[in-house]
C-alpha cells in the first residue's frame, strides 16, 4: 500500500502550494483586498475615480456634525489601513473589511437608490468572508509562515 508524506524541503512545499487551488483563492483575494480599499481610500482624497460624497446618505455626516467631505476623508483613512490589515494580518483584515462593507450596504440601504452597488458590494462582503475561511488555513493568526511552509522545515 502506497504512502503518501509530506514534502522534504520548502522548495518542494513551495511547488505543492503554488499549485493548490486553495492557496491560489486565498493570495488572488488576499491581493485584492489589499489593493483595492488602498486605491479606493486614496481616491476619497482626490475624488479621480467618483465623487464619492453621492453616495452617502446625508444623515450620516450630519448626525456627526461634519461636511460630507470630511467624512469621506475619514472613510478613506479606514479603508486604507483596512487593506494593509489585510496585507499583514489578513485573517483579521478581512473581517475588518467584510464588517465594512456591511456598514456601506447599509448606507447604501438608508440612502434607498444605489442597489445595484449595494448588491455588488454585497458580492465584495462573501468574498472578504471567504478571504477569512481561507486565512485561517494559509496565515493563521500568530503564524509568519503557511502551515505547510512550517511543516516542510520541520522535517
Amino acid at each position: 500500500m502506497a504512502t503518501t508524506t509530506a514534502p522534504r524541503t520548502a522548495e518542494a512545499a513551495h511547488v505543492d502550494t503554488a499549485q493548490d487551488p486553495g492557496f491560489l483563492a486565498f493570495f488572488l483575494l488576499r491581493t485584492g483586498f489589499t489593493v483595492a480599499p488602498i486605491a479606493f481610500g486614496v481616491d476619497k482624497f482626490f475624488n479621480w475615480m467618483v465623487e464619492w460624497d453621492r453616495y452617502l446618505w446625508a444623515e450620516i455626516p450630519e448626525a456627526l456634525g461634519v461636511s460630507a467631505q470630511d467624512f469621506m476623508y475619514g472613510v478613506g483613512v479606514v479603508e486604507i489601513v483596512a487593506g494593509l490589515v489585510v496585507l499583514f494580518a489578513p485573517q483579521i483584515g478581512a473581517g475588518l473589511v467584510a464588517a465594512w462593507l456591511g456598514g456601506i450596504i447599509g448606507n447604501l440601504v438608508l440612502q434607498g437608490e444605489y442597489w445595484d452597488i449595494a448588491l455588488r458590494d454585497f458580492g465584495l462582503m462573501l468574498g472578504a468572508i471567504t478571504l477569512l475561511l481561507l486565512s485561517r488555513k494559509y496565515h493563521p493568526l500568530g503564524r509568519r509562515n503557511r502551515p505547510d511552509m512550517t511543516r516542510a522545515s520541520r522535517l
